[in-house]
């Protein structure tokens, strides 16, 4: 059984983490602030710079909440010190990818040029024309971006071209 919801969390220097009295768990760092609604039941606790979690009995839903709650307030912490990176990869001739602004143009081999709008708080670098950088403070919202990114151009299994994370097979 996996005891998660039990390791303290760390909170690396520069990083500000508050609870307010309806469960909103804020966290502020040098790259930006991020903030959730934590379950009820789930009680945060914050001593000298290490924040812990604890739920009040072990029902199977508060055992679940505890372990969710303490790995999405240790992501929050770790994408506001440190942030997230995904890099991803075209491969296929033609296939290109080009920033405009807010919107990330890609030729994929359609017979039109597909423009991708990048939501807030991500940041897109076009490092070559077949290579993406993509980078933000909210795990979820980049790994959500890297996959709509991805199902433009599904990977095609016999000559293995599309889009693809960097090392994927």
């Amino acid at each position: 059984m996996s005891r998660i919801g039990n390791a303290p969390i760390t909170l690396p220097e520069g990083v500000e983490i508050n609870v307010s009295s309806d469960n909103i768990v804020s966290v502020k760092g040098k790259l930006g602030e991020l903030s959730e609604k934590v379950h009820q039941d789930i009680k945060v606790d914050i001593k000298e710079g290490v924040v812990t979690l604890s739920r009040p009995n072990d029902m199977k839903e508060n055992r679940s909440m505890h372990g969710l709650y303490r790995a999405l307030i240790n992501n929050m912490v770790e994408g506001v010190s440190k942030g997230f990176v995904k890099e991803q990869e075209l491969v296929g001739v033609g296939y290109r990818a080009a920033l405009k602004g807010k919107i990330l143009n890609l030729q994929l081999g359609y017979s039109h040029d597909i423009d991708f709008n990048i939501p807030e708080g991500i940041k897109i670098v076009v490092e070559k024309q077949t290579t993406l950088k993509i980078s933000g403070t909210d795990k979820q919202l980049v790994g959500e971006v890297v996959s709509k990114i991805k199902t433009l151009r599904k990977i095609e299994p016999y000559k293995g071209k599309g889009i693809r994370e960097k090392g994927q097979y």
